[in-house]
């Protein structure tokens, strides 16, 4: 179980399109581990203290009593406790889990918070060439038929979310791992999609939990109730299921997708040293030779500058400058963890996340009409699996519960 320091708990740490799916879809196939595609949700309770116009309205009145009334300390506390019972309900659902990782990639906007909520948490560090960061945006984008044009919106200086992150969110990651930390663990995608067996292992070490042969295979544990969850969310990278194992054709793909334009502007921004610093020296230098630029090693200040008040302006949210990590933040609270739930404790773990599966594809089902006849044969085949194991477990748990009295009882009896 997750307790109050944020002990067992895993944040998986990058900026959007660095991997994370990739290495979220491998580590999800460990029986010890509880993990799926993004959460998100601690940035919610964050931002309840920057409240938004809602319908029924009182801004105003939110703003004074998060931010006036409400001690900082008991909103943390509060903010601890929901995320307690989230991060543990969930792991309810994976029959031995001991572990959940929370991967979500913006959490650049809350390393305060997390640090004040979970300090004991583990973090996994994923990081990869900025280069190839940008192109898979680029690939992405392009393939969902969605805005983003980095020529573009630079130039423009409106503020736009992925410019966010392929800038500040980097600096912000770069800066909160600047010193080495027993908590920590940096991990290398190009690493990962060369020899991800390897990888793996050094993960599980860093975790505390023995490797476990083949999880790096993600292929083979299709059609599993972890795996039919994972992808039932339908968020994150949406060419990782067109593979059954990590592949090598990615690393070097940013060269013929980034014009010479593009590759010039974002060097300009992040400087020459952070390449250096993150280990893509190599990298750089193929960069500065398709361009014919030699980059600044400092990164563009007064951009930089711009990017962070456009997103301060657009959250409400305030950082410390160049933050870095802490790990002594001691939570003193005597939060109780319940060990089961009552309302759910004679379900199956694959029964629940098989409800979990059927609810996110019927979410998904209201929203996209696109993909909607895929979803409902997959819906439908999640129904029929639920049915079935419904018709087992009541059978299964009546017999467990036979078998305890008449032990019990055996045992009073003598």
């Amino acid at each position: 179980m997750v307790d109050s320091s944020g002990n067992n708990l895993v944040f998986l740490l990058c900026t959007p399109r660095s991997g994370s799916s990739l290495a979220t879809v491998m580590l999800q196939n460990h029986s010890k581990l509880f993990a799926t595609q993004e959460m998100w949700f601690l940035m919610s309770l964050y931002d309840l203290q920057s409240p938004q116009r809602r319908a029924y309205g009182g801004t105003g009145i939110l703003n004074q009593f998060y931010n006036g009334v409400l001690p900082q300390h008991s909103f943390e506390q509060a903010c601890r406790a929901f995320a307690l019972q989230v991060y543990n309900g969930l792991m309810q659902s994976s029959a031995g889990a001991e572990m959940v990782i929370d991967k979500s990639p913006r959490y650049y906007y809350l390393l305060e918070f997390l640090d004040a909520l979970f300090p004991h948490s583990r973090r996994i560090w994923l990081i990869r060439n900025p280069f190839a960061v940008l192109a898979s945006h680029k690939k992405v984008n392009g393939q969902r038929g969605t805005s983003f044009n980095l020529k573009e919106d630079m130039r423009n200086g409106a503020f736009d979310m992925k410019v966010a992150d392929l800038t500040i969110g980097l600096f912000r990651y770069f800066r909160y791992f600047a010193q080495a930390n027993p908590f920590t663990h940096r991990l290398s995608y190009e690493k990962l999609v060369t020899n991800p067996r390897e990888q793996m292992i050094e993960v599980c070490r860093f975790l505390g939990v023995a490797y476990e042969e083949g999880l790096e295979q993600y292929g083979n544990f299709r059609n599993t109730a972890k795996s039919d969850l994972y992808y039932s969310m339908g968020v994150g990278d949406p060419f990782v299921s067109n593979h059954s194992e990590a592949n090598r054709d990615s690393i070097a793909i940013w060269k013929d997708v980034l014009d010479k334009q593009e590759i010039e502007m974002y060097g300009r921004v992040l400087g020459a040293q952070l390449f250096h610093d993150l280990g893509y020296s190599e990298e750089l230098a193929e960069a500065e030779k398709l361009t014919g630029v030699r980059f600044e090693l400092e990164p563009d200040a007064e951009l930089l500058d711009l990017y962070t008040k456009q997103l301060a302006d657009a959250t409400g949210c305030r950082w410390e400058a160049d933050y870095e990590m802490r790990t002594d933040s001691g939570t003193s609270e005597n939060i109780v963890i319940p060990e089961r739930y009552h309302d759910e404790k004679w379900l199956h773990p694959e029964e629940l996340q098989l409800q979990m599966t059927v609810r996110m594809l019927e979410k998904r089902l209201e929203n996209s009409a696109k993909e909607r006849r895929q979803l409902k044969l997959q819906l439908d085949t999640m129904k029929r699996k639920a049915n079935r194991l419904k018709m087992l477990i009541p059978f299964g748990n009546r017999l467990s519960q036979l078998a305890s009295n008449y032990f019990n009882n055996g045992r009073l009896n003598k």
